[in-house]
């Protein structure tokens, strides 16, 4: 299977993507995939409908989410892998963090009104439009970014972060959130595998150094649209700390156009290790 590429990083309407997921396995077949996991964040609705339809498109279907977590007051993101779509702690995780980006969001609205820009939760809730099955979904600060470019208050969701909405920005609020450790020994008890997301956007030396000593099992060397150089450094990381090795675009549709599902993937050895590793966690 020489030609095997597995994107472990994107994002569905569940979330803050743009397609749904019987889109995004639809894609991946397309795109020449054989491997996939749906990391939305906070949730795994996407997975009802992903696993028969992966399975009928002759794709691996690694179970998946993206939490944020905080260390030291800066933003850090895990991704867990493997575990059991229904079990009881991933549920109460992805709970929890729904009603903390609820509580978030609508302090993001009161600081916009008072910028002038005034958004009700419905209007953010429609930004993207989903099918009704998704109203669940974990709503974060892209819905609020499309919401205000639908009413005009910005030009592009890129104007949007940048003035209003960023990490520094007048209507940044950091919000309550789990810990580092909190996330890892939740993955854990689910039987899954943590990993570090997109170590490359991390340019705080000390946080890094700080979650290099953490109980992770892999570390995303492959991500985005970085190059060979870039994600070479996280390999090296990885094979010094016999760390399972992942890989993903990060791709969520319109909401990030320039990144493209399957633009980093991993290919049969890195996939295969995460297998077997995950068999071993469940004997």
């Amino acid at each position: 299977m020489n030609n095997f590429r597995a994107d472990l990083h994107c994002h569905t309407t569940c979330s803050d993507g743009t397609l749904t997921p019987e889109q995004i396995v639809q894609l991946a077949k397309e795109s020449g995939l054989t491997g996939l996991s749906i990391t939305d964040h906070d949730t795994t609705d996407a997975y009802e409908k992903a696993i028969p339809l992966a399975k009928e498109a002759g794709i691996t279907l690694l179970t998946g989410v993206e939490f944020s977590t905080v260390l030291n007051k800066i933003s850090v993101h895990i991704l867990g892998y493997g575990f059991h779509i229904n079990d009881p702690a991933i549920i109460k995780l992805c709970t929890q963090h729904k009603q903390r980006r609820l509580d978030r969001n609508l302090a993001v609205l009161d600081l916009l009104a008072k910028q002038g820009m005034s958004l009700t939760y419905e209007e953010v809730i429609d930004a993207i439009p989903v099918e009704k099955a998704s109203t669940g979904r974990s709503i974060g600060r892209p819905h609020i970014a499309f919401a205000m470019v639908n009413k005009g208050y910005v030009q592009n969701l890129q104007e949007a972060f940048k003035k209003y909405l960023g990490d520094d920005c007048p209507c940044f609020i950091q919000g309550d959130s789990f810990t580092v450790d909190e996330t890892i020994d939740t993955i854990h008890q689910a039987k899954g595998i943590a990993v570090i997301a997109h170590p490359h956007l991390i340019k705080n030396t000390a946080i890094l150094n700080e979650l290099l000593k953490k109980e992770f099992n892999g570390i995303e060397c492959y991500y985005g649209n970085f190059f060979t150089d870039a994600n070479q450094r996280w390999v090296k990381i990885a094979k010094h700390r016999d760390w399972l090795i992942t890989g993903g675009s990060d791709f969520h549709g319109s909401a990030k156009p320039n990144l493209s599902l399957g633009r980093s993937w991993i290919g049969e050895e890195h996939f295969q290790a995460i297998i077997n590793y995950l068999s071993i966690l469940n004997q």
